[in-house]
């Protein structure tokens, strides 16, 4: 049977066991490329007396390769024509015996629907907690309107991501990742340039959900606290959460609740920024210096059902509250915010990040089953993608009360707008946390496998390489979460600055590179390419200036 050996496959074919093949493989089964074949039968489960017309064309055209250069030379292999699909592949041996290969898991396709919710999934992150203050930022007309425009944006920009691998002749591009082209075009500058904002994304979003497990820990332990000692706090359905906000007060009635001491020393114990970020590190550094994340990814599937869970809470809150709008185009009222701001760079920072999958599309792309159907099945992903977004964004702005709450009291954590007290939010926030609290060690991870894999060649050098990167994980998301516990502006900052490079900038130089390379580059492409990364520019710019 046959043996991998990374870079090898042996072939021992029985029943004499006397025969060993070598075939050259970048990827088992996936890219496999026979350099020497001289079959003369091909046979299923046993041999029979008869030669396959087909195992000799396929001998043929294969030998004439084989013959034109070396193994080791990528531009005279077996073209993908050539080669049979995996499922296809046999093992033959000089004595005229070949056995067909069961690609098992590594041939294993997805169909679209499951690539689909697979890419919806993956985008589905703490971004939709804060599409609803974004929209409140930018006005809600304006942003609807850049909600759709930051899809498209964005959609086309992965498409470019998609296609780059495409439009590189003369190489085996089977195995490669974005990295490996941004390398390919622009030297080692372009590959550490794409790993740097990679990290950046990564440290973004687990400083993000540093500060949401501190938040969501803190409302959950407080809810907890107050069923134990009986304390009854009622509430609206909206509020602020405690937040010190002007205009945004709301009257809290307490019953059977006595101030007393312990609730005092309860409160100094189980500070949302003082206490809680420090107790984290309890929880969650030990899991981080794992060798292997593969037991939290079991638990990815939460990701899921919380988003599921949210839209179902917005849907039954929306239908309780009603909607509460009004339209000023341009002027804001006392409880309402104009449709047309200047904030709106605020949205599209968050966005740029919410529709953010541009470093992972390639490897997610692989595995469906149908390849010609991969740009209809990434439309698709980012239609559901935003209309998820504008269905949560929309119905908390519309349902948030107004009067007697001022639209401005829409917080960056819309679930912050609701009482602790909340069953249903409660159930939220505990979804949550769990979730949080699986996945962070994942993107852990993931920082670490990129970043040492490419300092010192291994993803696990020592304990204390991989301790002291993973406090100084640690340490910026409590610094974050203790002093600017602001979801809305660190996601944001991070948003726009990954995505300068990952979304506008790399994608538009690659395509305009490619086209000049077959000399095939006009005006009116260099022009519109040249226009994006402009806007990734000043996407940046405008989070520093509003």
């Amino acid at each position: 049977m046959p043996k991998y050996n990374g870079s090898e496959i042996e072939v021992t074919l029985s029943p004499s066991k006397v025969t060993t093949h070598y075939f050259t493989c970048a990827t088992f089964i996936l890219s496999c490329r026979p350099f020497y074949v001289e079959p003369r039968n091909i046979v299923e489960d046993s041999v029979q007396d008869r030669v396959s017309a087909e195992a000799s064309v396929l001998n043929s055209r294969v030998h004439y390769y084989s013959r034109l250069t070396g193994s080791s030379d990528r531009l005279l292999a077996p073209p993908d024509h050539v080669i049979p699909p995996p499922e296809e592949i046999y093992i033959y041996s000089p004595l005229g015996t070949a056995f067909k290969v069961d690609g098992g898991e590594a041939t294993t396709k997805n169909p679209s629907v499951v690539t689909i919710f697979a890419i919806w999934n993956t985008m589905m992150g703490t971004s939709i907690l804060s599409i609803p203050w974004g929209i409140k930022q930018a006005g809600f007309t304006l942003g609807i309107i850049s909600v759709i425009l930051m899809a498209l944006l964005t959609l086309y920009c992965c498409y470019r991501i998609l296609k780059s691998t495409k439009s590189i002749p003369y190489v085996d591009t089977s195995d490669w990742e974005f990295p490996d082209v941004c390398k390919h075009y622009f030297g080692e500058f372009g590959k550490w340039l794409s790993l740097l904002f990679s990290m950046v994304s990564l440290m973004g979003a687990m400083v993000v959900y540093w500060v949401l497990m501190s938040n969501f820990l803190f409302n959950t332990g407080k809810f907890i606290y107050n069923y134990v000692h009986n304390i009854n706090i009622s509430d609206t359905e909206f509020g602020t959460n405690g937040t010190d906000k002007g205009g945004c007060f709301w009257n809290i009635s307490c019953f059977k609740s006595i101030f007393d001491n312990s609730t005092a020393l309860f409160n100094h114990w189980w500070s949302k920024t003082n206490s809680i970020p420090f107790y984290l590190i309890v929880l969650l550094l030990p899991l981080l210096n794992f060798r292997s994340a593969s037991f939290f990814a079991r638990f990815t599937f939460l990701g899921t059902v919380s988003v599921a869970y949210l839209i179902f809470l917005v849907t039954l809150k929306a239908f309780r509250l009603g909607f509460h709008l009004e339209f000023h185009w341009f002027d804001s009222t006392e409880m309402f915010v104009p449709e047309f701001r200047l904030l709106f760079p605020q949205l599209t920072g968050v966005l740029t990040l919410a529709f953010f999958i541009h470093n992972c599309i390639i490897t997610l792309m692989k595995n469906n089953r149908n390849q010609e159907n991969n740009v209809r099945d990434l439309s698709l992903a980012y239609l559901l993608v935003g209309l998820t977004y504008l269905y949560v964004g929309v119905m908390i702005f519309a349902a948030f009360p107004s009067p007697p709450l001022s639209k401005e009291c829409i917080e960056p954590n819309f679930l912050d707008n609701f009482p602790s007290s909340d069953v249903m939010v409660f159930v939220a926030r505990a979804f949550l946390l769990f979730q949080m609290m699986s996945v962070y060690p994942l993107l852990g991870y993931l920082v670490r496998v990129q970043l040492m894999g490419q300092l010192f060649g291994d993803h696990y050098p020592s304990f204390a390489y991989v301790f002291i990167l993973n406090v100084l994980i640690v340490g910026a998301g409590v610094l974050m979460a203790k002093f600017y516990p602001n979801i809305g502006s660190i996601i944001r900052y991070s948003g726009a600055m990954c995505g300068l490079a990952l979304v506008f900038v790399f994608p538009s130089l690659i395509h305009m590179r490619a086209l000049r390379r077959r000399g095939e580059l006009r005006w009116p492409s260099a022009f519109f390419h040249s226009f994006l990364i402009m806007l990734g520019a000043a996407n940046l710019l405008g989070q520093f200036f509003m």
